[in-house]
């Protein structure tokens, strides 16, 4: 008599990809409220408009390979790089860096290699190092200065298009340098006291990115609850960055602050929104702490001695090359099987 044999596993897990990819939306959203607070609308069209481009792309190669569209479209994937892009982007950048950027992630990072579950590297910040590398000045003098500091205020919604569009350009008074970018030229003749006496230091770190990178640090947060992401990566990420901030960057009157490391630029946005793409990282436990800690290292090491002041996408491409040889070395003891005896224990047993 035949017998109705199944495979394991017979259930299903909760996170299933679209479910994952939902509340990492979700949980970006407070960063993008901030972002908006503090610098305009310039993130918010970013975030839309790339996720247009996005969407389209995706939909013409998934139509070119005959695949089923509305299927990989309710994945989200293309949504969530569309998002982190638009969010990652200068505020103030013109429509065509960010169609740019964003075409090159969908079509080139993902679906060069098969797609979701194929791609190598994340696919959001291959769009990023690409715009940053090619149009270096579109993309170092776009980003908008915060409200606080402008006499007039921040632009309104319509003014902020036109200038994204390039119809009306705005005032050169509503871009200026970030504070990561700001202490490490200003670093070099000033001391620290006279560099934090800038008003875009602010009262606390750097005003308005502080609260900025908070917000996405209590997503992070929310993310690591629900076990939708492994807290190895973004720990690992942070403890990275603060281990040679301290250990080499202590004389302020030479280098940046860990504060200013910590709640500028997008640490936050980058160890728990980016450096934890499931697909691109390290897949192991142990393997995600080495994973995320050279995330970290080489965040500093850039941002300190490199050309750009802040790092994270060359940071997270680098050790995208590195996660396979990390899993690799970094694999369990299969269960049931004891480990492998070494030193002075495998002596005793030859």
């Amino acid at each position: 008599m035949a017998l109705l044999t199944l495979s394991s596993p017979h259930s299903k897990g909760s996170n299933r990809t679209a479910n994952m990819m939902r509340w990492v939306i979700l949980m970006c959203i407070p960063g993008l409220i901030a972002q908006t607070w503090f610098f305009g609308w310039g993130n918010v069209h970013n975030v839309v408009w790339c996720s247009i481009v996005a969407l389209a792309c995706e939909a013409s190669v998934l139509f070119l390979r005959k695949k089923p569209i509305a299927f990989y479209l309710n994945d989200y994937s293309a949504l969530v790089t569309a998002i982190l892009l638009g969010i990652a982007l200068p505020p103030l950048a013109p429509w065509w860096l960010s169609l740019i950027a964003t075409a090159f992630a969908i079509l080139f990072a993902k679906h060069l290699y098969g797609g979701m579950g194929y791609n190598p590297f994340n696919p959001a910040m291959v769009g990023y190092a690409l715009v940053l590398v090619s149009f270096p000045v579109a993309m170092t003098t776009n980003w908008a200065s915060p409200g606080p500091l402008l006499e007039l205020g921040l632009p309104s919604l319509s003014a902020t298009v036109a200038s994204i569009w390039e119809i009306a350009p705005l005032a050169d008074a509503y871009s200026g340098a970030t504070p990561l970018d700001l202490y490490k030229h200003e670093i070099a003749q000033q001391t620290a006291e006279v560099v934090r006496a800038n008003p875009i230091y602010g009262d606390f770190v750097s005003l308005g990115w502080e609260w900025v990178n908070l917000a996405f640090l209590g997503g992070g947060i929310v993310l690591l609850l629900l076990k939708i992401i492994p807290w190895q990566t973004p720990f690992a990420v942070l403890a990275g960055l603060t281990l040679p901030a301290l250990v080499l960057g202590w004389d302020y009157d030479q280098f940046t602050p860990l504060s200013i490391h910590l709640l500028s630029g997008a640490t936050m946005l980058g160890a728990f929104f980016i450096a934890t793409d499931p697909v691109s990282s390290s897949t192991t436990k142990l393997g995600r702490l080495v994973y995320g800690f050279g995330i970290g290292v080489l965040t500093y090491v850039i941002r300190v001695y490199g050309s750009y002041p802040d790092a994270f996408a060359f940071a997270v491409l680098l050790m995208n090359f590195a996660a396979p040889f990390i899993d690799i070395y970094t694999q369990p003891r299969t269960y049931g099987y004891a480990g492998a005896k070494r030193g002075a224990k495998a002596k005793e047993n030859s």
